[in-house]
């Protein structure tokens, strides 16, 4: 039987976590749906911080990675660890999705770079673009060019690796979407994030995006339901269940 592992990466903010869940709660939430229709599904928790590198998933498992307030520049032991983990598992050909610091952590870790972004953080609710990749992707495909997505970030992926594919950028970030093999995707923004999520990130990032130059009360205004890419969990669940031959009726 497939399953699925969230390997947790980190923390929200307390109140995020007491109103509306943590990183890993939004990522169940998403996903229950499918694993309720497809009782063949298991789905599980493992927290890479204090419960070290995990085993590794069978060919017919998924992976989903979290977002994080850690920065992958940082080079914490824990993260460091999973790098060649996860090397191992796109050589297995095991389904991948990184989500934030998940996507610069696959990045990093397949041969390309992350770090600070030279112009600041993007918050907020903020257009995509699909590349023709995209628009040609069995995972991205389905969103329409332009899309709206959740997005908090002050690291980016700024080099992207050798071979992998650009599935979606914006005038801020030119990778924000990225493709490391048949099955294996990372994204910058949070498909997981419903709009009071992105609201309650963005009233604690109010004092560095004015200092940056940006008007908090505007990006607060301009939030807006993301429901094309909120599906995106619920999709990398559906392919994991497909390729094992499982999928619902």
């Amino acid at each position: 039987m497939p399953r699925l592992l969230i390997v947790k990466t980190g923390d929200s903010f307390a109140d995020v976590v007491r109103d509306h869940g943590d990183f890993e709660d939004l990522f169940l939430a998403a996903i229950t749906p499918v694993a309720e229709a497809s009782p063949g599904l298991g789905v599980s928790v493992h927290d890479a911080r204090t419960e070290g590198v995990p085993p590794m998933p069978s060919a017919d498992d998924g992976i989903l990675i979290t977002g994080s307030h850690a920065m992958v520049s940082e080079a914490e032991p824990w993260s460091e660890a999973l790098k060649p983990w996860l090397v191992e598992a796109r050589e297995r050909q095991v389904a991948m999705l990184g989500v934030c610091y998940g996507h610069q952590l696959m990045a990093t870790a397949f041969g390309g770079d992350s770090g600070y972004h030279p112009r600041g953080r993007e918050v907020g609710t903020r257009r995509l673009r699909l590349t023709e990749a995209g628009r040609g992707d069995p995972l991205l495909g389905r969103l329409a060019t332009p899309f709206p997505a959740q997005l908090t970030h002050a690291q980016s992926v700024l080099a992207a690796p050798p071979g992998a594919e650009v599935l979606a950028d914006n005038d801020h970030d030119p990778f924000q979407a990225l493709r490391y093999g048949p099955r294996q995707w990372s994204v910058q923004f949070h498909p997981e994030f419903s709009a009071p999520v992105m609201r309650a990130y963005l009233a604690h990032q109010r004092d560095a995006l004015e200092a940056q130059g940006e008007d908090p009360e505007a990006l607060l205004a301009a939030v807006s339901d993301t429901r094309g890419a909120g599906e995106l969990l619920a999709r990398f669940a559906e392919h994991v269940l497909a390729a094992a031959s499982l999928a619902p009726a």
